[in-house]
């Protein structure tokens, strides 16, 4: 069994918590979203537990039935990325030269 960090643990647990919260704001019952997510009211359960053994895809589809599955799509986009953004603008050339083209009528 894999041992996670506990950082993801609570991560997991968070993304659960609010994602139970999502769904009973939205009134649907848990029978209705394991139906149409196509898993286990069970399984259900262990989603909004935030249970590591869980597949992604149950998590997604989950969102997806809620209507927040874009919001995947978005957490490690660029644009919420800012050690990456950093780290690549350090890595930004200083000058950028043109090609050198050779004037018309010299040289071949």
């Amino acid at each position: 069994m894999l041992t996670l960090p506990i950082p993801v643990t609570r991560a997991l647990r968070k993304l659960g918590h609010d994602m139970k919260d999502a769904r009973r704001r939205r009134r649907i019952p848990m029978a209705i979203v394991a139906q149409r997510a196509s898993i286990s009211k069970p399984t259900l359960i262990r989603v909004e537990r935030g249970d590591s053994s869980v597949s992604i895809g149950s998590y997604a589809t989950v969102l997806f039935v809620m209507g927040m599955a874009d919001r995947l799509a978005d957490i490690v986009d660029s644009k919420n990325d800012p050690v990456g953004l950093q780290l690549e603008e350090e890595n930004l050339p200083q000058r950028i030269h043109g090609s050198r083209k050779q004037k018309p009528g010299k040289g071949k």
